[in-house]
């Protein structure tokens, strides 16, 4: 059993873990805001970008574009999206599960490239890892997505893969996320999807310009905006459950403290008895 100044420097550890676990909930709280207005703001553009997209290509006859081509080819880069620091629950091994399964279950020759260390850590033995990708500041840029997007798209115009996919957590709350992966190229429809939005939409548009010129404008746009939204949701699920496992830790720390200080002062206070016993004893004993 511990002593009583072993107990003291438990508590004391354990008080100067709880600040820091404090700190941490406090900073990923406010990182958690600003990520979750940025993922709220973009994500209605993104879906009804795409939707627009969906719509005018399964009106417009005739219509192809590169981005759009189906191909044979088996070959395929899986982009995955984790956090750089643990410290965050589930939020990587989720991830690295869900792909994991993906993995296992696909008949594609799979290349996996990162943005994050974690996942990496955890897949370099499951999977083929390739490239990883860095970010000049604390917070990634558009511009930056914007080039690591071209980079996965030459590989797809050239015919060096035949697919684009991301995997990422979608955030949902501050407590909640589920792992997604999502195909970003080729952003083609399927013939259900195609005839489903043709009988919902059974007349034609006027464009202004035209629709090829709308389309070869927008797909482009369309995919790095995508990408740049699996970006912002895993940006706001890490910080969500960074923040979430920390408030975990704060009420350990704070129970871990409670009770070792109870500890303490039993052990104190048997101590005292066991002294005032010796003395009254010894008291007695003088006086026989």
């Amino acid at each position: 059993m511990a002593n009583i100044k072993e107990l003291k420097m438990k508590i004391k550890s354990t008080k100067g873990t709880l600040k820091i676990t404090q700190a941490m909930k406090l900073v990923s709280a406010a990182k958690l805001n600003k990520a979750q207005q940025a993922i709220t703001t973009t994500r209605p553009y993104a879906n009804e970008l795409n939707e627009t997209i969906k719509a005018v290509s399964a009106l417009v006859e005739d219509y192809s574009h590169e981005y759009l081509n189906e191909t044979e080819n088996k070959q395929a880069v899986l982009l995955v999206i984790s956090s750089n620091k643990g410290l965050c629950g589930g939020y990587n091994s989720q991830l690295g599960k869900e792909v994991k399964k993906f993995v296992s279950e696909t008949d594609l020759d799979l290349k996996v490239f990162y943005i994050g260390k974690k996942a990496k850590e955890i897949l370099k033995n499951n999977v083929n890892s390739g490239k990883q990708f860095d970010f000049e500041g604390m917070e990634p840029t558009f511009t930056e997505m914007q080039k690591i997007g071209q980079e996965l798209a030459t590989m797809f115009k050239t015919g060096e893969v035949g697919k684009i996919l991301v995997a990422y957590n979608v955030f949902q709350s501050a407590i909640e996320f589920k792992p997604t992966i999502k195909q970003l190229l080729p952003m083609s429809l399927d013939e259900n999807e195609k005839l489903e939005l043709q009988n919902k939409f059974p007349f034609d548009f006027k464009y202004d310009p035209n629709p090829t010129e709308i389309l070869d404008t927008l797909i482009p746009d369309a995919f790095s905006t995508t990408l740049w939204t699996s970006l912002l949701d895993g940006l706001a699920s890490e910080h969500g459950a960074r923040m979430s496992s920390m408030d975990s830790a704060v009420k350990n720390c704070k129970e871990a403290i409670r009770s070792q200080t109870l500890k303490m002062n039993k052990l104190r206070q048997a101590a005292i008895t066991t002294e005032l016993i010796e003395v009254i004893s010894g008291a007695e004993s003088l006086n026989t």
